[in-house]
């Protein structure tokens, strides 16, 4: 009878963890560089493509895992606080529903220096410009 539980309790678990969404995610990014990894979302989310603009002319990337309900929308990101009134970017954020579906643009497995020199040059840029 245990051996019978057990082997239910195994089959429940391939099923569950099949059903777990997989996308790309990448925190930030800038033009089309973006460096990307696979991650698992939670339930009740799906995977986005998030696409903004900083100072702009700065193209702002990112992907990974969002809240169904924050889905298909457009925010500002301000600086240094949601309470603040300096826009630092707008970002939208576009869902989509199937395994590793939010893949273009990005390049996974890519050196963080030439990432780190866009951060620098992107931040100088909007300093200047606000």
């Amino acid at each position: 009878m245990n051996r019978v539980i057990l082997q239910l309790v195994a089959v429940g678990f391939c099923f569950a963890v099949g059903q777990a969404l997989q996308c790309y995610k990448c925190k930030v990014g800038f033009w089309d560089l973006c460096i990307t990894t696979k991650t698992t979302c939670e339930n009740g989310e799906q995977c986005f493509s998030g696409v903004g603009k900083a100072a702009g002319f700065v193209d702002i990337k990112t992907k990974g895992c969002l809240i169904k309900a924050e889905c298909n929308q457009t925010k500002d990101v301000n600086f240094p606080s949601s309470s603040s009134n300096t826009t630092v970017y707008t970002m939208t954020k576009t869902c989509c529903d199937t395994d590793l579906c939010n893949k273009a643009p990005g390049l996974p497995g890519v050196s963080g220096l030439p990432l780190a020199f866009a951060t620098i040059t992107a931040l100088f840029v909007a300093n200047v410009l606000v």
